[in-house]
């Protein structure tokens, strides 16, 4: 089961590693000291140079889906795979590397201990470098004589920045179709030579060399040949690199072209002649070339013919006469140009029919013995000597001339390009090139019609939703036109080449021409500008928006469309859209911008777009731009614009009707008797008719710090507001807005008391409709109404000293109201306890009624409040629980009310306030007293100093207060 005792050790492939680009590269990994199954599973990650801390899954072997999308593909066609070497070994191998498979690769093995034991995962750093290892050798077809001394010569450099070695081998194929090449002489990456097995012997006489000249030049140097030599010669070059771990790594092999060697053996009886029917051609003619072999007993002997041109092999026919031809001459035999054969076993032939300026040369045979058909190694062989073959070139009379109809465009138009080919004496084939501007990138194969009428695009022009369906059309016998319908931007501009082609009895003739192009961007020139007559309207007055388009070339003949946009004053944000018009016409609204949907008209001449809104509302006001996008003609349907730009921004400002509203502004004072209603005059001087009025009320008590209370807002719909210390339901049902006509106010206060002193004022806001909603037109504040109360003739003796208590949280308090004297007889008393709040204004806690009754107005103090009365005329106050909010001034009011009559009302005959009461609280447990109790006497004065000093620097400013307030 794979069981040891160890901890988890997961092993990846030492760091960092070079790799060159497009190489097979390998990174193994293995674990050891697991629990569980012996074959454990595996996950590579990577972590890319462009986000090193986000991890990307490669390939798992235990879930197909692991690999993320850009390794998917890979993963499938085994681009990347997985190599189990054993259950807990694997190696991961990257078939062609990429740029991209540069980064930090992490090897991770699921869980299948007990417990979490060690390490899970181990990182390695792989660097993917550019391949600049190149190895070149001229290729050559040489026929020596046994003994004679050859030299071969290969090129070999590399600029890796790295430091890397290299090793150089020569390698010998005995047949060009055979694939295991044997080692001659090698050059290893630690500098020392190592000859192949067969080449030993001869390595060690000094037979066989290898000479480093200079930094990049290696030659392999046969003092002199052998037949066993014959057959393929070639150069390998490796690029080694040392990794981490000490090891050598070949990152690079390049292989160079093949030098073909023929070795003529000596003092054998094989010669060969060869002979020509004529050696001075014309183009068009056929040759004929025979070579003839002569030797003893032949017809009972096996021989292998090698047609050479210039030393290169044309094609050979072996001991059966089955004909093998390079590659280059295929093509010609198949259109019968070409035939070679074995006319007897000692007469071979070749017949080049309509031969060209390319068979012009020196032709060899070379002929082989064979001890049996089927071997690939010669026992002797022998060359012919070289027949010169002169190949004349026939005159062509074939001329061309290259033009357009369209020398300069705009992208979208068209381009019509012209090929007049004259002079040509067969059909000829055309192919029209595209060379980019200033030639700076390769050229591009746009169309080809072949001699028989046949058409093919090149790629970059095979699909027609780019530049539409190319047509490349014969007008007449010599006149090629090409029709490319839509160009697509400025780089279809540049030469374009035409190139025509005769083909007549194996000769080929070319002749070529070119014209230039000019295609202009769409965006050249392109530009918007916005303008209004004027930047300020009235409400319902109209305004219009001109957008101006220019361009270099003619507008109104391509698809254009144009965007509005909007951006509200003042700004919510970026500009939003508000309307656009497709080329076709379509109009497409944006749904949030309803508000000018309807009174906006949208118009378009030559080169210009307007935008008409009829009766501009508020909403209206904001900045405006306008956006044109412009598409290439002649493509449908429309996909991407091909240009687009922007206008300058113009400001519209909206004027709203100007507010006429006059509030009375004339002071005014109201005295009433305490528990009496009363109501607050507003008057609204002048108003427009058709608005509608929102009135807030607010009271400025006496000892305010100028911060006025909101009592209640009536706004233009009659939607009740009331302020912050008028929202309990006890003040809610005292004060009361009320619209009495058309132009009063009232605010009707029930109830009042001293609580309610102070200055009240209205701010009145004129509201209009406009179409599309409510607008505040202005705003005027009337003048302060006092509130003062009637006192009766007669005042209640009632305590007047002014006190101060400490309280701890959490306790209670009692707050004395002592009545002194007695009253009358056959009157009832009535007491109000009130607290001084921070915005000047008292607050009535508890009211005593003169039939009995105890009211609350603040319910939240209910339960906290006790009105004991142990004497006809004490009306202390007990509140219990005390809390840090309940810290400041209280006083109560004692009035006497005597009834006026059976069954009739009662009036106040007599009244008096007491004197304040100042509350402090202090922190529950405090552990002031505590520690001037148990402190020594000394320590007692001065802990106990401070705290006479703040109460009566408490009393002082409390003794201010109240003779204020009297």
């Amino acid at each position: 089961t794979g069981l040891t005792t160890g901890q988890r050790v997961v092993t990846v492939q030492q760091g960092p590693l070079y790799r060159v680009r497009g190489s097979h590269i390998t990174l193994w990994c293995k674990v050891s000291g697991y629990q569980g199954p012996a074959e454990q599973n595996f996950q590579w990650f990577i972590y890319l140079p462009s986000a090193p801390e986000r991890e990307v899954q490669i390939i798992s072997t235990m879930d197909p889906s692991f690999p993320y999308a850009i390794y998917t593909q890979r993963v499938r066609s085994r681009g990347i795979f997985v190599e189990r070497v054993q259950g807990d070994t694997v190696l991961l191998h990257i078939t062609e590397l990429q740029d991209r498979d540069a980064g930090e690769y992490e090897c991770h093995t699921p869980n299948t201990d007990e417990r979490y034991f060690g390490s899970y995962s181990a990182k390695t750093n792989l660097s993917v470098i550019a391949d600049t290892l190149s190895a070149s050798m001229a290729p050559q077809a040489l026929t020596l004589t046994e003994g004679d001394a050859v030299e071969l010569t290969c090129e070999v450099s590399k600029s890796t920045t790295q430091h890397t070695h290299l090793s150089v081998g020569w390698y010998h194929l005995q047949a060009a179709g055979e694939h295991h090449a044997e080692e001659v002489l090698i050059l290893s990456k630690d500098f020392t030579l190592k000859p192949g097995p067969s080449y030993e012997q001869r390595f060690l006489a000094g037979d066989v060399q290898l000479n480093k000249v200079g930094n990049t030049t290696y030659k392999l140097f046969f003092g002199g040949v052998k037949p066993s030599d014959q057959g393929q010669l070639y150069c390998e070059a490796a690029e080694w690199i040392e990794d981490p771990d000490k090891s050598w790594k070949d990152i690079s092999r390049k292989q160079t072209e093949r030098t073909s060697l023929a070795v003529v053996s000596q003092g054998r009886d094989l010669s060969v002649d060869i002979a020509a029917a004529e050696t001075s051609l014309s183009e068009g003619d056929t040759l004929k070339l025979s070579c003839t072999v002569e030797a003893q007993k032949s017809s009972s002997r096996h021989f292998q013919v090698i047609w050479l041109l210039n030393g290169r092999e044309m094609a050979r026919v072996d001991p059966h006469g089955v004909l093998i031809l390079e590659k280059e001459y295929e093509a010609r035999m198949k259109l019968e140009q070409l035939r070679a054969f074995k006319s007897s076993n000692t007469i071979y032939v070749l017949i080049i029919s309509e031969v060209g300026l390319k068979d012009n040369g020196t032709y060899h045979c070379s002929v082989s013995e064979m001890k049996t058909p089927g071997d690939l190694h010669g026992i002797q062989t022998s060359l012919s000597s070289g027949i010169q073959v002169n190949v004349k070139p026939t005159e062509s009379h074939m001329r061309l001339s290259v033009s357009t109809s369209t020398p300069q465009v705009t992208a979208g138009d068209p381009l019509i390009l012209h090929c007049e080919v004259q002079g040509a004496t067969s059909p000829v084939s055309v192919q029209w090139w595209h060379l980019p501007l200033q030639r700076l990138g390769p050229r591009v194969l746009v169309a080809t019609m072949e001699q028989d009428g046949s058409l093919r695009l090149g790629s970059t022009y095979q699909d027609g939703r780019a530049r539409g369906s190319l047509r490349l059309e014969k007008a007449s016998s010599g006149t090629f036109t090409l029709v490319i319908p839509s160009t697509l931007d400025e780089d279809d501009g540049g030469l374009y080449r035409c190139e025509a082609t005769e083909e007549s009895r194996g000769q080929s003739s070319t002749a070529e021409g070119e014209t230039a192009v000019t295609v202009n961007s769409m965006g050249l020139g392109l530009h918007a500008m916005l303008r209004s007559r004027v930047a300020t309207v009235r409400y319902g007055q109209s305004f219009e928006l001109v957008c101006q388009v220019n361009a270099n070339y003619t507008l109104e003949e391509v698809p254009a469309s144009v965007r509005w946009l909007f951006q509200p004053s003042p700004p919510t944000g970026p500009y939003h859209e508000l309307v656009q018009v497709f080329p076709s016409g379509t109009v497409a609204w944006v749904t949030a911008q309803s508000h000018f949907k309807g009174k906006a008209q949208l118009t378009k001449s030559d080169t210009s777009f307007r935008l008409h809104i009829q009766s501009a509302v508020a909403a209206h006001e904001g900045t405006y731009q306008c956006e044109v996008e412009v598409w290439r003609r002649n493509i449908r349907p429309l996909e991407q614009p091909a240009a687009t730009t922007r206008s300058n921004a113009v400001g519209m400002k909206v004027v709203l009707p100007e507010s006429k509203l006059q509030v009375a502004t004339k002071d005014s004072s109201v005295e009433i008797a305490s528990g009496a209603d009363t109501a607050i005059e507003c008057r609204i001087v002048f108003a427009q008719n058709n608005s509608q009025l929102a009135v807030t009320w607010y009271l400025l008590p006496p000892l305010a710090d100028g911060t006025p209370l909101k009592i209640i807002r009536a706004n233009h719909i009659s939607i009740l507001e009331y302020g912050s210390e008028f929202s309990s339901p006890a003040q809610k049902s005292r004060f009361l807005s009320q619209r009495v006509s058309s132009n009063v106010f009232w605010l009707q206060i029930l109830s009042a008391n001293l609580g309610d002193r102070g200055k009240y004022y209205c701010v009145v806001e004129e509201w209009l409709w406009l179409v599309d909603g409510w607008y505040k037109l202005g705003e005027g504040t009337s003048g302060m109404t006092t509130l003062e109360f009637k006192l009766p003739e007669r005042e209640l003796q009632i305590e007047k000293t002014n006190q101060s208590i400490l309280a701890r949280e959490g306790e209670g308090a009692t707050l004395h109201c002592l009545l002194q004297g007695a009253h009358l007889p056959d009157t009832h008393l009535s007491a109000t306890w009130f607290q001084v709040k921070k915005s000047g204004r008292d607050s009535v806690l508890l009211t005593l009624h003169h039939d009995g009754t105890i009211k609350y107005p603040q319910e939240s103090l209910a339960g906290r409040l006790y009105l004991r009365r142990p004497t006809a005329g004490d009306f202390s106050l007990t509140l219990s629980s005390v809390e840090r909010g309940d810290a400041g001034m209280y006083y109560c009011q004692v009035q006497e009310w005597q009834q006026q009559g059976e069954g009739k009302d009662w009036a106040l005959q007599a009244s008096a306030c007491s004197g304040y009461t100042h509350l402090t609280t202090i922190p529950p447990e405090s552990t002031v007293m505590s520690r001037i109790c148990s402190s020594p006497p000394l320590l007692n004065f001065i802990l106990y100093l401070p705290l006479v000093l703040i109460l009566f620097l408490a009393l002082a400013v409390f003794c201010w207060y109240c003779k204020y307030r009297k």
